[in-house]
């Protein structure tokens, strides 16, 4: 549904949800000039301190007040995961367009609702998948698509993480009501899936998994927590079921083969992301920890590594750079530049779509079905297709 003689700062949004990641949100949203009508957090009492150190005028007193007030274009999405369906269903309905946090639902079956919703309303529809938007990233999905690496053979990547790593760690995607009854494969390893099928352009088709829970009893906070800050005061002993960590073998159906961790309780590792792809030409590997470099290896000539530098870039991954090569561009600009093709395809429905949409968030809840039943099951598990 494009929007006709506007420009990307004339669109207006609204965030749900108060948290580390609603605050990436609304800083993001701002750099691209569009502003940030209000907030609505828990309650209006909590998001109120959080409001006025961002300098957002209003704290919306409920979600309905949100959807009804007619400056707000786009609705993005950082509530916990339960809320996800609900709130993204209600906003397609509102006529908003809607950038959702992952998950995009917590089972395949609200997904698939969502996405249906979506596609019948001719609505702009994202999945917040930053990871896609790191220009480096971009550049390695170039090179994947021109032929340069051949045949893609072997795919190894990780996600690892520190911030859970202790009994005395607690967040709310512990807890399977509010995160669902996958936590570490969902929370992140999602991310470094959906990177892997966007460098690749291939899609997850079976998967062995192994899931792991190291702290099977945790000490809760009576107070709450936000994510990647420490608890304080009282906590009461609480038995966890959700992942700490996982092992994943999967086959994509381009022929690929990816062999995969994610981790949660790694220590000093606070947000690690790294993938190699082993082609029958060439090699490439990223890794967040050197966001600005992408390692280009070879047999019969010398191995490279390439800098972010935009003259240096494909035209795709120029597009996603904002600094000249030298000036560092890490993980804001990832949702800066994922927005900025969010609010242009709002504006004009040709232009270029590479964030992901719900038919992604939905092939993701497919994946992560097929995770759970091959953990269960200890055997090869293939993902169900619509």
């Amino acid at each position: 549904m494009p929007t006709a003689n506007r420009s990307v700062p004339d669109l207006r949004a609204a965030v749900v949800g108060t948290g580390f990641i609603g605050r990436v949100h609304v800083e993001a949203i701002r750099r691209l000039g569009v502003e940030v009508v209000g907030v609505l957090g828990s309650s209006p009492e909590r998001a109120r301190p959080v409001a006025e150190e961002l300098g957002v005028r209003h704290v919306f007193a409920s979600y309905r007040e949100l959807l009804e007030d007619p400056q707000v274009d786009v609705v993005h999405i950082a509530s916990p995961n339960n809320a996800h369906f609900e709130q993204v269903r209600q906003a397609l309905r509102a006529g908003k367009h809607v950038v959702c946090e992952k998950p995009l639902a917590t089972t395949s079956a609200e997904t698939r609702e969502l996405r249906e919703l979506a596609r019948a309303s001719g609505l702009v529809h994202a999945v917040n998948y930053n990871a896609r938007f790191y220009s480096q990233v971009v550049e390695a999905r170039s090179r994947v698509a021109n032929g340069e690496l051949g045949d893609i053979r072997l795919i190894t990547g990780s996600y690892r993480q520190d911030w859970l790593a202790e009994d005395t760690d607690w967040n709310w995607r512990i807890d399977t009501e509010a995160g669902g009854e996958l936590r570490s494969v969902a929370d992140i390893g999602s991310h470094l899936l959906d990177m892997l099928g966007f460098v690749t352009g291939q899609r997850v088709t079976h998967v062995m998994a192994e899931l792991l829970t190291f702290l099977p009893v945790r000490q809760r906070p009576t107070g709450a927590v936000e994510t990647f800050r420490s608890a304080d005061g009282a906590t009461e002993p609480v038995d966890v079921t959700s992942d700490d960590a996982a092992t994943l073998l999967v086959r994509f159906d381009g022929g690929a083969r990816g062999l995969l961790a994610i981790s949660q309780v790694s220590m000093g590792h606070k947000n690690s992301i790294e993938f190699e792809l082993a082609g029958s030409s060439a090699s490439i590997a990223w890794a967040s920890d050197a966001v600005e470099q992408l390692w280009i290896g070879r047999r019969h000539a010398a191995n490279e590594v390439l800098t972010r530098d935009p003259f240096l870039l494909s035209e795709q991954a120029a597009a996603v750079a904002t600094l000249p090569g030298g000036h560092v561009e890490g993980f804001e600009n990832s949702f800066k530049a994922l927005y900025r093709a969010v609010y242009r395809r709002i504006l004009d429905g040709d232009a270029p779509q590479h964030f992901a949409t719900f038919d992604d968030g939905h092939h993701d809840a497919l994946v992560m079905d097929a995770i759970l039943e091959s953990a269960r099951t200890s055997s090869w598990v293939a993902v169900e297709h619509d």
